[in-house]
C-alpha cells in the first residue's frame, strides 16, 4: 500500500513539474511578445519567485486537505514581507492582492471603472457557461451594459429601501417560524445556525418566488442549493483545461451537470407558476391581497425583462441562474453573520444586557409568547423596522460583528479593463485582483485592539437619539468616503443587497435578544474558531441555552 502511495506521489510530482515547466516557458514567451509589453515602464507589485510558488504548490498537494482558507497565513506573511500590494503567479497573468485601505479605496472607488470587470475564466469556460448561464448572472457578468441592466433591475425593483417595508409581514412570519423552533427546544442547548439558516432561507424564497412554500418544499430547495454550493469547489477542475477535465473526470462532469438539471427541475415549475399567476392577477385588478403578500417577487421582475444588448427576453435557464444567485448570496452570508453576532452576545453577557436595555428603552418590556392552537408559541408583538432605526447600540453591535467576522475573507475576483497605475506599480489588464477583506477589518493601525469585540467603537460615529438625532449610523459601510472595512465589498461591484442584509441582521438580532436571554452552556466558553465553507463560519457552531424573558405560559 505504501508503495502505491509513493508511486502516486511521484507521478503527481513529475506531472506537476512538467506542467509548471510548460507554464513557465509559455509565460516567458508571452511576456516577451510585443502584444504583452505594457505601455507603462512601471514594475509589477513585488512577490515571491516562481520557484517559491512551485514549492508551495507541492506542499499544497502533499497536504491534501489544504483549502483556500488555509492560504490566509501565507498571504499575511507575504504582506509583511512584500508590503500591502503584492503579486502571485506569472508575469503574463498575475494575481495581485491588495491588503491596504488606501490602495483598496483607490482601486475600487476612485478607479473603479477600471477594476470592475470579472476574469474571463468565469465567463467563457464551458462549466461556467452552464452554471452561470453564459455569464448572465450579476456576480459573474462582465462589466458592461448587460451587467448594469441586471443589477439595476435587482436594486430598483427588489433592494431599494422604499421596497423594504413591503416585506415586513414576511419578516414577521419568518420571525414567528424561528421563535417557534427555538421555544420547542428551550429545555436543551439550541443549535442556533440550523434555525437561522432555515428562517433566512424561507424569507428569501418568499422574496424570490412570491409564495410561502411548505416546509418540505423549502427543505428540498435548501438541500439543492447547499449541494450547488458544495460543488462550486469542484468546478475548478474544469477551469484551466476543460477538455482534458471532461475526459479524465467524466463522472465528476456528469455529477455537476446533474446538479444543474436538478436545479432547473425544481425552479422552472415555480417560475412558470408565478408567471401564470401574474397573468391572472393582471386580468383581475380588483382582487386584493394581504399587506405584504402584494410584494413584488424577484421572478416577477425577470419574466418580462428584455436584455438591451441582445434585444431578447431572458430564457428560463437564465432566470434559474439569477434566482439561484439571489438565494445563495443572501442566505449563508446573512445566517453566518447572524450566528457570529449572537455568539459574541453569548460570550459577552454584559454587551447582551446593554443591548437588551436599549431595546426595552425604545419598545418596552417584551410580551409573553402567546400559545397557539397547536401548542406552539407565536409572536404577537415584535421590534419593527421603525423601532430599530432608533437603536444606535444595536447598529454598533451588527457593524462590529461584520468587522470582526466578515462572512467572506476575500472579494470575488476582479479584473482590470486596461493597464492601471496603483501605488507606483503597474496593474496590467491581464491581472486578476483581490482584496484581503479580513486584513482590512483587523488592521491595528485603523482599529484599536482589532481582535476584541467592542461595539462601542462605532458609537462615536452615530447620531444619538438623546441628542435629537435619529440613531442612524454615520459610518460609511460602502467605503465611498474611505474604506476601513468592507464586509460587503466596495465600489461598483459592492454587494447590491447590503442594505437589506443590514436590516435583516438588525431586525433578527433585536427580536432574538428582546424575546430570549441567551447563555453559554454550563462551564463552556464560546469558541470563535473559524472554518471555510461557502462563507467563513464557526468551526464549532453556536450551541446555547435560551430562556424567554417573559414566561411563555
Amino acid at each position: 500500500m505504501q508503495t502505491w502511495w509513493g508511486f502516486i506521489f511521484i507521478f503527481i510530482f513529475i506531472f506537476s513539474l512538467c506542467l509548471c515547466t510548460f507554464t513557465i516557458f509559455k509565460s516567458l514567451f508571452n511576456f516577451t511578445s510585443k502584444t504583452q509589453i505594457p505601455r507603462s515602464k512601471l514594475p509589477l507589485p513585488p512577490g515571491p519567485s516562481i520557484i517559491s510558488i512551485f514549492i508551495n504548490f507541492l506542499i499544497f498537494l502533499w497536504r491534501r486537505r489544504m483549502t483556500i482558507f488555509d492560504m490566509e497565513p501565507l498571504l499575511h506573511r507575504l504582506k509583511l514581507r512584500y508590503g500591502p500590494l503584492f503579486t502571485l503567479g506569472f508575469k503574463s497573468k498575475p494575481t495581485i492582492f491588495i491588503a491596504d485601505h488606501s490602495f483598496a479605496h483607490i482601486a475600487l472607488i476612485q478607479k473603479g471603472a477600471f477594476f470592475s470587470d470579472r476574469p474571463k475564466s468565469q465567463q467563457l469556460m464551458p462549466i461556467s457557461k452552464i452554471f452561470n448561464s453564459n455569464a448572465h448572472r450579476i456576480s459573474s457578468a462582465k462589466y458592461g451594459q448587460t451587467w448594469r441592466f441586471l443589477r439595476r433591475n435587482l436594486t430598483s425593483e427588489m433592494l431599494h429601501p422604499s421596497r423594504f417595508k413591503t416585506y415586513s409581514t414576511a419578516r414577521r412570519w419568518v420571525l414567528d417560524l424561528i421563535v417557534q423552533r427555538l421555544v420547542s427546544q428551550q429545555t436543551k442547548p439550541v443549535l442556533a445556525m440550523d434555525h437561522f439558516r432555515y428562517g433566512i432561507f424561507c424569507l428569501l424564497v418568499f422574496m424570490c418566488f412570491g409564495d410561502k412554500l411548505d416546509e418540505e418544499k423549502v427543505k428540498e430547495i435548501e438541500t439543492l442549493q447547499r449541494n450547488w454550493l458544495l460543488n462550486l469547489g469542484r468546478i475548478g477542475s474544469f477551469m484551466f483545461w476543460p477538455k482534458l477535465g471532461r475526459i479524465f473526470l467524466g463522472n465528476r462532469w456528469k455529477e455537476l451537470i446533474q446538479v444543474r438539471k436538478n436545479q432547473e427541475d425544481i425552479f422552472i415549475p415555480l417560475i412558470r407558476a408565478r408567471k401564470k399567476g401574474k397573468k391572472q392577477s393582471n386580468s383581475d385588478k380588483e382582487e386584493e391581497e394581504e399587506e405584504g403578500e402584494k410584494s413584488v417577487a424577484y421572478v416577477d421582475t425577470l419574466v418580462d425583462l428584455q436584455l438591451p444588448e441582445e434585444k431578447r427576453n431572458l430564457n428560463e435557464s437564465e432566470i434559474v441562474s439569477l434566482c439561484s444567485e439571489f438565494l445563495n448570496a443572501g442566505t449563508d452570508t446573512t445566517a453566518t453573520a447572524l450566528e457570529w453576532i449572537m455568539a459574541n452576545l453569548v460570550k459577552y453577557p454584559a454587551i447582551q444586557t446593554k443591548l437588551y436595555e436599549e431595546i426595552v428603552e425604545i419598545v418596552g418590556n417584551p410580551p409573553s409568547l402567546k400559545p397557539s392552537s397547536d401548542h406552539k408559541s407565536e409572536v404577537v408583538v415584535n421590534v419593527n423596522e421603525e423601532d430599530i432605526q432608533k437603536m444606535p447600540f444595536l447598529k454598533a453591535v451588527v457593524l462590529e460583528g461584520l468587522r470582526r467576522h466578515p462572512p467572506a475573507h476575500f472579494v470575488l475576483p476582479h479584473s482590470v479593463t486596461e493597464d492601471v497605475e496603483l501605488g507606483n506599480f503597474l496593474i496590467p489588464k491581464t491581472a486578476t485582483v483581490n482584496v484581503l477583506v479580513a486584513e482590512l477589518g483587523w488592521d491595528s493601525e485603523v482599529w484599536e485592539n482589532p481582535m476584541e469585540f467592542k461595539p462601542e467603537r462605532f458609537l462615536m460615529n452615530s447620531m444619538s437619539t438623546v441628542n435629537g438625532g435619529d440613531g442612524r449610523q454615520l459610518f460609511d459601510i460602502t467605503g465611498k468616503r474611505g474604506i476601513k472595512m468592507m464586509p460587503f465589498g466596495a465600489g461598483r461591484r459592492i454587494c447590491p443587497g447590503y442594505g437589506l442584509a443590514l436590516l435583516h441582521l438588525e431586525y433578527f438580532v433585536a427580536n432574538l435578544i428582546w424575546y430570549f436571554e441567551w447563555t453559554a452552556m454550563d462551564g463552556n466558553d464560546i469558541d470563535l474558531s473559524e472554518k471555510q465553507e461557502f462563507t467563513i463560519c464557526m468551526k464549532n457552531p453556536l450551541s446555547a441555552y435560551i430562556s424567554p424573558r417573559v414566561n411563555t405560559f
